[in-house]
């Protein structure tokens, strides 16, 4: 994903409709291959009435993604001093309390690295600016004991395979692993992987994994969309070897990479109740599935990349089977897109997630709101809050997650304040 945000990345493949993923650094808009009209106007629209606040209050999601990689997030800039980047956690997290949010999702393991002193890999380098090296103090401890000190759980958000945003192995730490097992790594595009096919590979990075869970009380392990990378137009993902050893007893190649994904979100699942029981585990994927043209059990939707046919990920097996606990798809685009409808896909993943006792929150593109570039949907201030009166009238919708932490905090159009006035009136619990 070179030097992009996780998100900025997914949204360049998403919102390239038909056509390959895009490289650049800026996320182009959501609605860009339509209108990006939304289906309601004025206030009715924009605000919640008294039925829909007291439906989203008992207890309900309302979780904040953290990036670091990159320094997305925060820390804001590495070198920071442990107390600078100790304050800024804080503020974040004191303003989840402020917007009555109950969940912070932190990313602790960007690129094959750790927030935390792991004997598997080194220190990030979007703490101090070099990998390896020891910040000073235990990011990940504080997180989970501030969080909790506030009434916030703490989710922690692990990237399985990525290694690095960037393609030169001789920039990663002379101890990592990569470097250890160059047999390992996959060189793609403009980053380099973990190999998902090799059953040593998902042994380790779940060890990696586990070994935070097993020391901190975290509230549930979470990952995002990033299994297998997004499609590059003219790149290929070199795992010839790994399926030659390993990919006898499939059909095809497309078959046994979705096998090895099943395999890592199977083990994992059964690894965190191993260590720490009780432990939740959520994953939140790309928005749509398959499109209903190339499965008739897929969403009513055009979207150019699709989860179980580009990244490997049957997500929606995951649901139905209950392999996790929550699932939070990320719905970047606005009510009324006429190739990936916001109404359409919640209605979509409703219907997945129904009789499943598997947990429904939606992914929310609040960084999109007021962004340069963006069509007028996502201009409006109003347009988030309409998403969770909408999503409100499915009863398996049980809350949101708002990517991410720094526009949570800058707040440009008043989006977060319009959901703040119209949905989180009173506190939630969130659900478990």
């Amino acid at each position: 994903m070179g030097r992009m945000s996780r998100r900025a990345f997914t949204l360049a493949a998403l919102s390239a409709v038909g056509t390959a993923a895009c490289d650049t650094g800026a996320a182009p808009a959501s609605g860009a291959h339509g209108t990006g009209r939304t289906r309601g106007t004025g206030a009715a629209a924009g605000t919640a009435g008294a039925g829909a606040r007291g439906a989203l209050a008992a207890t309900r999601m309302r979780g904040v993604w953290m990036a670091t990689v990159e320094n997305r997030d925060w820390p804001s800039r590495p070198g920071l001093s442990a107390a600078a980047q100790r304050a800024e956690l804080t503020a974040h997290l004191d303003r989840a309390v402020r917007d009555r949010l109950n969940t912070v999702i932190l990313q602790v393991r960007p690129t094959a690295d750790a927030l935390w002193p792991s004997p598997y890999e080194p220190w990030s380098e979007f703490l101090t600016g070099t990998q390896g090296r020891d910040p000073g103090w235990d990011p990940l401890g504080t997180a989970v004991r501030e969080a909790h000190a506030r009434g916030l759980e703490l989710h922690a958000w692990f990237n399985p395979y990525r290694i690095a945003t960037h393609a030169d192995p001789g920039r990663l730490a002379p101890s990592h692993p990569a470097r250890q097992h160059p047999d390992w790594v996959v060189r793609y595009a403009e980053g380099l992987y973990y190999n998902p096919g090799l059953p040593e590979v998902r042994a380790f990075v779940q060890r990696a994994m586990l070994d935070a869970v097993a020391k901190y009380p975290v509230d549930a392990v979470h990952f995002d969309d990033y299994f297998y990378p997004y499609p590059v137009a003219g790149q290929t993902f070199d795992d010839d070897a790994a399926y030659d050893r390993h990919g006898g007893d499939f059909a095809g190649r497309a078959a046994w990479r979705r096998d090895n994904t099943d395999r890592l979100v199977r083990e994992m699942a059964a690894g965190i109740q191993r260590v720490r029981p009780g432990t939740r585990f959520g994953i939140s994927p790309f928005g749509v599935w398959r499109n209903a043209s190339d499965d008739a059990r897929g969403s009513d939707t055009r979207a150019g990349i699709q989860t179980y046919d580009d990244l490997y990920a049957d997500t929606r097996t995951w649901v139905r089977e209950r392999w996790i606990d929550y699932v939070v798809p990320q719905l970047y685009w606005p009510i009324g897109f006429a190739d990936a409808d916001y109404a359409t896909l919640v209605d979509w993943w409703a219907s997945v997630a129904a009789g499943t006792g598997t947990r429904l929150h939606i992914g929310e593109a609040l960084y999109l709101a007021g962004a340069a570039g963006q069509p007028a949907a996502w201009q409006d201030p109003a347009e988030l809050s309409r998403h969770l009166t909408l999503a409100a009238r499915h009863p398996q919708v049980s809350g949101h997650v708002f990517f991410a932490a720094r526009d949570v905090a800058a707040d440009p159009i008043g989006a977060m304040a319009h959901v703040v006035a119209d949905h989180y009136e009173r506190p939630a619990k969130p659900p478990r």
